[in-house]
């Protein structure tokens, strides 16, 4: 098979999108006899082009958060009270590793007991796991849990910590929460679904037309017939990874806001002016629906407050670097030192060859801010992303890699000084992680008052 340089994807539209698919893998594996073919030397193709010039990473800064001044903490705070921060949530995963559906809408409460995590976990480890061995890695069973799911837990907890900032600050919460813009990324199958539940909370306290969503598209894929390649209709659709929603973004009219009036119908930005719109903010947060993390600590004003002094150092990207998972080391981005390239990077882990998740020791949480946040997406506009394969079904589809627009813009990566593990819902074995998190959550001192003032509102 033939290598080179891919033609880069174009990104105008859908059909324009998918036309470029089928061109890179034309390009790229021209010469292949059958997807079988492909799906055997899959790792190969996917190899980081520098694998052998990697070390451990040499410039991740170590952030010493009590070491920040009250100015820069001050700065931070105001920011999001003037609704200078973007915050965009990553909700599109369809959680098959978890066998529960979509992410967003699992209610541990409701769709969980320790049997039946016993059960996933021992679907998942191949040999039995106990209710009893389960029930001992529980501080307290789901079914004590407040009845929410995990994305309406997700929307809450960002206004709860608002109302306790404007409070601190002496402002009006209800104001505070109606400065405040986001970004809602979900699949186009639950996209109603999620609505349904923004409807319900009445938009959790924030302008409805300023709460802008995306429904990520998913895509057939491609079968290859005689030496072509096509876009295959009779193939499942599939979701194309989290870098396709970054530059599904920069696409024409698919960035839109729903009126509570208006039976769903969306109201669609230009290109421009979702340009013009990023131009007035200081920083995107990006949120993935499955850092646990997020669940008592939506907003880090430490980082933040660093954030916002590497913007104006000219840093367009901030990658924060934890330690992999113990119990069970999971996939995702590895931070490292590309000696070619004299820099830190972060290389998605399907790109490493046969390197065993154990082996990655410094991992991307998957909470990436984004200084000035109109230049890494007029980044992305301009080039797109590379588009790793993926051989799934007996089809080819692509799996473009979010964290890959640390090559296009200038990026910092950020430790704590205590490294934590990563505390991300993967798998049914973070499943009593999870619920132990939400347990957390529903403990903080007034949020299940502030949960019952919000459902009696509706």
């Amino acid at each position: 098979m033939t290598a080179g340089t891919p033609p880069r994807v174009d990104l105008r539209s859908h059909q324009h999108y998918i036309s470029s698919c089928v061109e890179i893998a034309q390009q790229r594996l021209n010469g292949a006899r059958s997807i079988a073919e492909i799906r055997s030397q899959e790792n190969e193709f996917n190899l980081y082009p520098h694998l052998g010039d990697l070390e451990d990473p040499h410039q991740i800064l170590e952030h010493d958060e009590h070491q920040d001044s009250t100015h820069c903490r001050d700065r931070a705070r105001e920011a999001v009270a003037q609704g200078q921060i973007l915050f965009e949530h990553a909700a599109a995963g369809e959680g098959t590793r978890l066998m529960l559906g979509a992410k967003y809408l699992i209610n541990p409460a409701r769709d969980l007991t320790v049997a039946k995590i016993a059960w996933l976990m021992s679907q998942e480890a191949g040999k039995e796991i106990t209710p009893s061995e389960v029930h001992s890695r529980l501080e307290y069973p789901p079914e004590s849990l407040l009845p929410l799911a995990l994305g309406t837990r997700h929307m809450l907890q960002l206004a709860f910590e608002l109302e306790k900032l404007a409070r601190e600050l002496g402002e009006d919460p209800h104001l505070v929460l109606q400065r405040q813009h986001m970004l809602v990324i979900v699949g186009e199958e639950m996209f109603f679904q999620v609505l349904r539940d923004f409807y319900r909370w009445r938009f959790f306290g924030f302008r409805p037309e300023q709460v802008f969503f995306l429904a990520q598209k998913s895509y057939h894929g491609l079968s290859l017939q005689d030496g072509n390649f096509i876009y295959d209709p009779n193939s499942p659709r599939r979701l194309h990874n989290h870098g396709q929603l970054v530059m599904q973004q920069t696409m024409d009219q698919e960035i839109f806001w729903v009126s509570p009036v208006s039976h769903g119908q969306r109201n669609r930005l230009p290109s421009a002016a979702v340009g013009d719109w990023l131009q007035g903010f200081a920083d995107k947060i990006s949120y993935n629906i499955e850092d646990l993390e997020y669940l008592t600590a939506a907003l880090d004003y430490p980082h933040l407050a660093l954030v916002l002094e590497l913007a104006d150092q000219g840093y367009r990207m901030v990658m924060e670097v934890v330690a992999n998972n113990p119990i069970k080391p999971q996939k995702g981005g590895m931070a490292a030192w590309d000696r070619n390239l004299g820099r830190d990077v972060m290389i998605e882990s399907f790109q490493l060859g046969q390197l065993k998740n154990e082996e990655i020791r410094f991992l991307n949480r998957n909470f990436n801010h984004y200084p000035r946040p109109y230049a890494a997406w007029k980044q992305v506009k301009e080039h797109g992303l590379p588009m790793p394969i993926a051989v799934k079904d007996g089809y080819l589809y692509f799996q473009p890699v979010q964290g890959d627009i640390n090559f296009l813009v200038p990026t910092a990566f950020i430790r704590r000084q205590v490294l934590r593990p990563i505390q991300n819902l993967k798998s049914p074995a973070t499943l009593p992680l999870a619920i132990n998190r939400l347990a957390a959550q529903d403990r903080q001192p007034g949020f299940k008052e502030f949960v019952a003032r919000r459902s009696a509102s509706q």
